[in-house]
């Protein structure tokens, strides 16, 4: 069946890509109550940091790892900083030991501490805490949470708290808290705030190797969502080049197809688009499922200007770029609407001709501008 035979494909590019992404792992850190799920939550959009989820990340730990695709949260269960800080620490050695035998997925990139910014507290055990992290090689962003803001202004005392931590000098990231509010309350009218400012501090200390899975599990910064993907694109449209060095016949066209359902499975993955939806949506956008498989895909090359369709026609590197890098910029489009919760029907379903209609009028947009450069 065509549609196994896609389905089975893209299912094992997919997957090929998920593992080549990894995984960006986020230890968070803090007292009881300081906001640490709400958060995480906010930026990652996802219910990954609940109470009790996940494993013990090493035997006997205290320390939980709750996954979800390509990111890592490893949180605290039982244990309270002020209270428990020489088990902390110990746990903390050995949590930071044992990942570093491990490969990059598995370690610890990036810690958060905590503080809730109204507590105008900050004391010695949590400073010796975050100088612990520094030493063990973890770089720590402190973030004050609930802060309130109002016409511009943060709450003075959380100004306050923010100004006796940075006189600290602790080694922390930028050496100075970051002042946030995760989700608003219309109550107080205080906004959410703050946030796009602590991600972009965890970007600039996170390992280059798990750049990308930090870009595909946060959901706030669209922009680095479309770099990546464009970057991914460009990657596939140099890899099809490549492929077609020597002019291949029309008739072997499928050989692309490979690369191209890498490249979509990739992109599908920077805006979190599970594999059931973003199956459906490569169906609808290249109707590969309806036409045989691979020739729907020989199908949309027709529309690339110089391939010819006399049997026999060759398919030369640049063209094969063309159609490649026109396919995967139609295809980023597609899945930044729907990750934006467009392209659905009056009934809250994704609309399949939105869908199709969509992807072939980027496809062949791009195919002229790229054919006229």
């Amino acid at each position: 069946m065509a549609g196994d035979w896609f389905e089975d494909s893209f299912r094992t590019e997919y997957l090929r890509q998920q593992t080549s992404m990894g995984r960006f792992n986020l230890a968070i850190l803090g007292k009881t109550g300081v906001g640490k799920s709400t958060l995480v939550n906010a930026i990652f959009g996802e219910e990954v940091a609940r109470t009790g989820i996940g494993e013990p990340v090493t035997k006997g730990s205290h320390f939980y790892r709750a996954d979800s695709g390509n990111l890592g949260v490893i949180d605290t269960q039982g244990l309270e900083v002020g209270r428990d800080d020489k088990q902390l620490l110990k746990e903390i050695d050995e949590l930071v030991k044992t990942s570093r035998k491990m490969p990059i997925s598995e370690q610890i990139h990036v810690a958060w501490y905590c503080v809730r910014g109204m507590d105008r507290r900050f004391e010695q055990s949590e400073a010796d805490l975050i100088r612990h992290l520094d030493q063990a090689g973890v770089p720590v962003v402190l973030v004050m949470t609930q802060v309130p803001l109002r016409e511009g202004r943060f709450h003075p005392d959380a100004v306050e708290l923010a100004h006796r931590i940075t006189a600290m000098q602790l080694p922390i990231v930028g050496g100075h808290p970051y002042l946030t509010n995760a989700i608003p309350d219309e109550f107080s009218a205080n906004p959410a705030h703050g946030l796009q400012e602590l991600l972009d501090a965890t970007f600039r200390v996170a390992p280059e190797a798990v750049q990308g899975a930090l870009v595909a599990a946060q959901q706030i910064d669209t922009r680095r969502k479309r770099l990546e993907a464009q970057k991914h694109v460009v990657i596939g449209a140099g890899a099809a080049a490549a492929a077609a060095a020597s002019p291949i016949p029309f008739s072997d066209a499928a050989m692309l197809v490979p690369i191209q359902l890498g490249m979509m499975a990739r992109i599908a993955q920077i805006y979190k688009i599970k594999f059931e939806r973003a199956a459906l949506l490569a169906v609808a956008s290249t109707t590969a499922a309806t036409q045989a498989g691979r020739a729907a895909f020989t199908g949309l090359l027709k529309l690339v200007p110089g391939v010819g369709t006399v049997a026999g026609g060759a398919i030369s590197a640049g063209v094969a770029s063309t159609f490649t890098f026109a396919m995967g910029q139609a295809w980023a489009v597609v899945c930044a609407r729907v990750a934006s919760g467009k392209l659905r029907n009056s009934e809250g379903m994704i609309d399949n001709d939105q869908v199709r209609q969509l992807f072939i009028s980027e496809f062949t947009s791009k195919v002229k501008v790229r054919s006229q450069s």
